[in-house]
């Protein structure tokens, strides 16, 4: 009973976030800048995370919640509040609007992200497409849906048969994987929401995933719906996934090791935190 009540109040928070984000997805925001200019934050993604504070807070006051805009902008900043909270019983780590630029230019890819960790293990995560009305749930050990189907990744084998997702990474030298892939593959689409592309690969329209300088609260929702739709998470070397990890592979378990090894043969594969 529990577990369910912890899914009821995580749905409940990101229904009414993405009703303000749709209500606002035509407007013109308030747009600020964090630590770039590609690097935006606007009142809604603010306000939707006050939403989602409010319905956790006020079933579980005791728990913890990680949240992208309550910590300060830069990667080290990003490390040390993940650092202070990774191991909490109950920790919420919550993208309030992953997409934001997305969001901002009105181009129709972006989400609430919304995941519990329990003592450092992912056990629930939400990620909700507030356009298209999807919502993809998972529940460690119980499954993965989208809309209460059930998913499944990708049965693609052949790398030449595979549409991958990426992002741009921040330098510009890690970049050499995409080169290196592209050609391997059918397709690469980068589409700047990595929850959502991480929901996509559990539902199997695209055969995997993988991305630098990502934060928890990008993928953590998105990897346990990976997991439990029956793929595999590492980071871009192959090593096992926790909340630290800001180098993100992800695939349908039939080619993760392909492309682990093109990757780490493109550039010297990075470490597996965030620091």
């Amino acid at each position: 009973m529990e577990a369910k009540r912890k899914r009821d109040v995580a749905i409940a928070a990101a229904r009414e976030a993405g009703a303000l984000i749709r209500e606002n997805a035509h407007r013109v925001k308030k747009v600020a800048f964090k630590t770039s200019e590609s690097d935006l934050v606007t009142d809604i993604d603010k306000r939707s995370e006050e939403i989602i504070r409010r319905h956790i807070l006020q079933s579980f006051p005791d728990h913890d919640i990680l949240g992208e805009e309550g910590v300060e902008p830069g990667p080290a900043a990003s490390s040390d509040a993940l650092a202070e909270m990774r191991d909490a019983e109950h920790l919420w780590i919550v993208d309030p609007i992953d997409g934001t630029t997305n969001f901002v230019h009105g181009f129709p890819f972006f989400c609430v992200s919304i995941a519990l960790a329990e003592m450092g293990e992912v056990t629930l995560g939400i990620v909700y497409d507030p356009m298209r009305e999807e919502w993809f749930i998972a529940e460690k050990g119980k499954g993965a849906t989208v809309n209460g189907e059930r998913m499944r990744v990708s049965r693609d084998e052949k790398l030449s048969e595979c549409l991958m997702s990426s992002g741009f990474p921040s330098e510009s030298h890690k970049g050499a994987g995409l080169f290196a892939l592209r050609p391997r593959v059918r397709n690469v689409r980068i589409a700047g929401s990595a929850a959502l592309q991480l929901a996509h690969v559990a539902a199997g329209r695209v055969s995997g995933y993988w991305e630098w300088d990502v934060n928890a609260w990008d993928v953590a929702a998105g990897v346990l719906l990976v997991e439990e739709a029956g793929g595999r998470v590492t980071d871009t070397a192959g090593r096992p996934y926790d909340l630290s990890v800001s180098h993100i592979l992800a695939t349908n378990g039939h080619i993760h090791d392909k492309v682990a090894d093109i990757l780490a043969k493109a550039h010297k594969a990075p470490s597996n935190d965030c620091t």
